[in-house]
């Protein structure tokens, strides 16, 4: 065994949810769900519509604290913890519908996403203005290179009011990246994408993934599924069906009943 697999058999996971559950009144939205996300991994969760994965997207990221259990980033308990303290915890987030600060150019959006800024706070622009001016010259040259990487650099002086659905994603990737996050959730991120795009998104997620980035992807579309994730669990009425590879899944019957009812498994 390499020593690399053995940090990472000694390591917790990059991301868990211990018997999770969240409740609205009478209904059950959540009902004890456990996962666990491990450093490197690439793994999808798809679900019928009502299944509960926003709900579950939106405690994880810390948008939504559950009725019950735990979220343990890199295995410290982050359930009660703010969002903000998840980015900064190394978890960043993208939404179903991305919502860019639309008056603004691609470089300004994406530079929102640094964190840790001097100029954020009043001192340093008064006692240490050269200090302030270098970070903001390379937030904004990292900007630059982050709007390269998802292809959106000629448009970088645009305002995000200019850009297509799918641009939009790619700029929200971007943004999140900015925070240089260890882990991220992706909210469907191949939704209203073009086929010329989704090529673009696919082509960066695998490549951040190869580079260490554990990636949770919430995605419909089951050809992207299958190019990108090695693993796939299946949530149903607020619980995990079905843990397996694609291919595996696909053909469970338990997961065709799910999406298709009874009759067609």
């Amino acid at each position: 065994m390499k020593a690399a697999d053995r940090t990472n058999e000694l390591s917790p996971p990059a991301l868990q949810a211990v018997a999770v559950s969240q409740r609205f009144g009478g209904a059950t939205a959540l009902d004890d769900v456990s996962l666990a996300i491990g450093a490197g991994d690439l793994t999808a969760l798809i679900g019928p519509n009502g299944a509960g994965k926003s709900t579950l997207f939106d405690i994880l990221a810390g948008d939504r604290r559950p009725t019950a259990g735990e979220v343990l980033l890199h295995g410290r308990d982050v359930t009660r913890a703010a969002s903000h303290r998840h980015l900064a915890g190394g978890l960043g987030r993208t939404f179903q519908i991305p919502r860019p600060f639309a008056a603004m150019t691609l470089v300004e959006n994406v530079m929102i996403g640094a964190q840790r800024h001097p100029g954020e706070r009043i001192l340093p622009n008064w006692f240490a203005p050269r200090l302030v001016a270098a970070h903001e010259r390379e937030v904004h040259a990292r900007a630059m290179e982050l709007l390269d990487f998802v292809s959106l650099a000629p448009l970088a002086r645009q305002p995000a009011r200019v850009l297509s659905g799918g641009q939009r994603k790619l700029l929200e990737l971007a943004r999140v990246l900015m925070a240089r996050p260890r882990v991220v959730l992706l909210d469907e991120p191949a939704a209203g994408v073009a086929p010329a795009l989704l090529e673009v998104l696919i082509a960066r997620i695998a490549e951040l993934n190869e580079q260490g980035t554990s990636f949770l992807v919430i995605e419909h579309n089951m050809d992207m599924v299958a190019a990108l994730c090695r693993r796939v669990l299946v949530l149903a009425a607020g619980r995990i069906l079905c843990d397996g590879t694609p291919h595996e899944v696909t053909r469970d019957p338990r997961v065709i009943a799910a999406y298709l009812g009874s009759d067609a498994a």
